[in-house]
């Protein structure tokens, strides 16, 4: 902290010698570093000034159009041992641009480094520090958050992510931030903190959902931000399996980019398990397990991924009868369990059991989510097709538009355009002519 502090004094007093203030600091490092006039927010000049911020990438221009003395200013830039505040930054991550683009800088490096370290007294320190004035906050807030985050989260479910994910993103900051920065107690801040995890981690699945960009595409980065965040909050309020869910939703998000990030897909997934290990909710273990499968199953590792399959398999078939919980894991039902496990099967090789399930997760189990349905019939008709069955892709296939309609999603998006490149070989079969402008003209709307 005293880097920070003696850096902002420096920039406090070579601004004051110039009559300046937050607002006309912000615009001189905004044109200087290239990004214009409004390139920095009045707000994160100011905590730069107050020493609220790290001055790491603003540094060089901080010495140009405050002609700071270089060498005085190089000997305070030792890295920084001040752990950040998870609050603080997950909502400048929300609120401004500026500080996006440091987040997306930051995020563009390995994931498990963007994790952090632990910091068991965050909330200790923020209720210590609560000025008086701060709103008071209590279990109500606490359960406004969780309320929102199942809305938003059933609609997301139905329609797509990236329809809402500008609410999920407002409510953050304008309504679950003064909360976050209020008065509270240790035990409500473990349950703020919680709740807002859950709400950054549908955030981060909503950008996830939306993007079929590359790994440095910007809604993926903001994906694995808000992920990376979601986990820091659980795991400062001690609730570990909402730490295992981040980080499963980052295993996934390895995943999906494919077999150049199956390192780090398994990496994940490992210290998903690692959270997990303690936990008794039989939903939950399935849906961690099921996910180091698929991990192991990229990497290679078929004996691992199998047995990891099979302890998903015993564990969801121990819900079968009991009523699904509150928590984000318990939402894993069997039929979500089907289709996980048929994707499993089929990068292993096994599309016969890999069609077995996924037919099981529609017919058997009822996925009822538009968004669930047509991600399921997608990778179907796929399956039907690798096998052979041209009539039986044709009809999945027809299905599946007919419920990936109104869906905005990635997925919906991904397989769409899967099942043109597949039927291009089938051109001058009308019913193949038929899907390919249905797809084209769901591409168009998505």
């Amino acid at each position: 902290m005293e880097r920070v502090q003696s850096i902002a004094e420096m920039i406090q007093k070579a601004c004051a010698q110039r009559g300046w203030g937050p607002s006309k600091l912000a615009r001189e490092l905004g044109v200087a570093a290239g990004r214009g006039p409004r390139g920095m927010g009045r707000q994160y000049a100011r905590k730069l000034m107050v020493g609220e911020r790290n001055p790491d990438f603003w540094l060089p221009y901080l010495i140009q159009v405050l002609a700071l003395d270089s060498p005085q200013v190089s000997e305070m830039t030792a890295p920084s041992a001040v752990p950040v505040d998870t609050v603080a930054s997950v909502l400048a991550l929300g609120r401004s641009e500026v500080d996006r683009r440091n987040f997306l800088t930051a995020s563009s490096g390995a994931t498990l480094s963007l994790l952090g370290v632990p910091d068991p007294d965050a909330i200790t320190r923020r209720v210590r520090r609560a000025p008086a004035t701060a709103v008071r906050v209590g279990k109500g807030e606490v359960d406004a958050i969780l309320s929102m985050v199942k809305t938003l989260g059933d609609l997301a479910s139905e329609y797509g992510g990236s329809r809402f994910r500008g609410l999920a993103v407002s409510y953050l900051t304008d309504n679950a931030g003064p909360w976050l920065d209020g008065r509270y107690s240790e035990a409500i801040g473990r349950e703020l903190y919680a709740a807002a995890s859950q709400l950054a981690h549908l955030i981060g699945w909503m950008y996830q959902d939306e993007s079929g960009e590359g790994a440095d595409g910007e809604p993926q980065l903001l994906a694995k931000a808000y992920y990376a965040h979601a986990f820091r909050l659980a795991d400062e309020s001690g609730e570990s399996e909402l730490a295992a869910t981040a980080l499963r939703g980052l295993t996934v998000q390895s995943i999906g980019l494919g077999p150049r990030h199956r390192a780090e897909a398994f990496a994940l997934a490992e210290k998903c398990m690692d959270h997990a290990k303690d936990l008794a909710d039989p939903r939950a273990v399935a849906y961690y397990q099921s996910t180091f499968a698929e991990a192991a199953a990229l990497d290679g590792n078929h004996r691992l991924a199998t047995k990891a399959l099979s302890a998903s398999q015993s564990a969801i078939e121990r819900t079968a009868t009991a009523p699904p919980g509150q928590s984000w894991a318990s939402h894993f039902t069997i039929g979500r369990w089907a289709h996980a496990s048929g994707m499993i099967l089929a990068k292993m090789g096994d599309l016969t059991g890999a069609r077995e399930q996924l037919h099981q997760a529609l017919e058997v189990h009822g996925l009822d989510r538009r968004r669930s349905r047509a991600s399921v019939l997608g990778n179907l008709g796929e399956i039907h097709l690798q096998q052979g069955d041209l009539d039986g892709a044709f009809t999945v296939w027809s299905e599946f538009l007919d419920c990936a309609d109104d869906v905005k999603s990635v997925r919906v998006r991904d397989a769409a355009m899967d099942m043109r490149v597949r039927l291009a070989r089938y051109q001058d079969v009308p019913e193949a002519a038929v899907l390919n402008r249905r797809a084209t003209a769901l591409l168009a709307r998505q």
